[in-house]
């Protein structure tokens, strides 16, 4: 957030929370859930979105209504003949099926049918707002349309959503069931994300638990349901963890945690950081073996 929207908006939150502490709960939420600019920031960014909107342009693209908004997804269909296995990927925060693409076309590559989405307030998706209820939502939706999957794929906040999704965590929501999962980057918890949002505005103790209140009410779900890990040990789907321990914005420790559960493994993909890894060429041929049950040549896996 900007630092002049920080001077305007901490002190209304500090006063509302003092004078309306419901309210001002809820706007802490909306304000937590608001997503960013949609415009690459930078030259490289830039060539990077388009290059991904070039690959996006040989797919179908096939809007879909989810509550209020309009969810855009691309479906690949690959070239391979019937009967094809079909994929879900979803991304992370702040980005786009564009940025993710690279790994949709070489999942499609293989003659599969991959589907990828613009999450609300993302890409060619409506809205100005995202919460893991909405992404939910978004891939129940898509496995209605377009499922079943025989293998979903999400990045960082994307990634953590899939995970909930296939757990079905979140009551009312409904849930997604694909053979295999894959998460890049991803936390397996987000109570750190309040923390540091909480720090950010500012937020006195009384209106940071009432935000977390408010998005539990929203979810349908306690924060200590959010955990990932015990999803997965519960589920017991074979699922592979790609992390890279240089990864900035999400900790390795995250993903050294999934080394408890008997169904994941972990690959390193270390030096590719948070956001290349998604599109390096060893992590994508790495996915498509662990989706195919077929082992990609010089693979690094670790069980820790």
């Amino acid at each position: 957030m900007p630092s002049f929207a920080l001077k305007v908006i901490r002190p209304i939150l500090a006063l509302g929370g003092k004078l309306a502490p419901r309210a001002t709960s809820r706007l802490a939420f909306a304000l937590f859930c608001a997503t960013p600019s949609r415009r690459p920031a930078g030259d490289k960014a830039r060539q990077v979105h388009a290059e991904g909107r070039k690959r996006l342009s040989l797919a179908q693209a096939t809007p879909f209504p989810v509550g209020k908004s309009n969810v855009m997804a691309y479906r690949f269909h690959g070239r391979g003949a019937e009967p094809r296995r079909r994929f879900l990927i979803v991304h992370g925060w702040g980005s786009a099926a564009a940025y993710i693409s690279a790994l949709a076309q070489g999942l499609a590559a293989d003659g599969a049918e991959v589907i990828v989405l613009d999450f609300p307030g993302h890409g060619q998706s409506s809205g100005r707002g995202l919460h893991m209820r909405m992404a939910v939502d978004a891939m129940v939706e898509a496995e209605r349309r377009f499922g079943p999957f025989d293998g979903a794929v999400g990045h960082s906040f994307g990634g953590a959503s899939l995970m909930l999704a296939a757990g079905g965590v979140m009551r009312q929501a409904g849930m997604i069931s694909p053979r295999r999962l894959v998460v890049i980057g991803a936390p397996t918890r987000i109570e750190w994300l309040f923390d540091a949002f909480a720090r950010q505005l500012g937020l006195s103790a009384a209106i940071k638990h009432g935000l977390i209140r408010h998005a539990e009410e929203v979810a349908g779900a306690s924060l200590a349901d959010f955990d990932t890990v015990r999803v997965a040990d519960r589920l017991g789907t074979p699922l592979l963890v790609v992390h890279a321990e240089d990864d900035k914005e999400v900790d390795a420790d995250h993903a050294r945690r999934y080394a408890a559960v008997s169904s994941a493994r972990i690959h390193w993909a270390n030096g590719f950081g948070h956001r290349r890894i998604i599109s390096a060429p060893e992590v994508i041929a790495t996915i498509r073996g662990f989706l195919t049950d077929e082992p990609a040549e010089g693979s690094r896996s670790s069980a820790a």
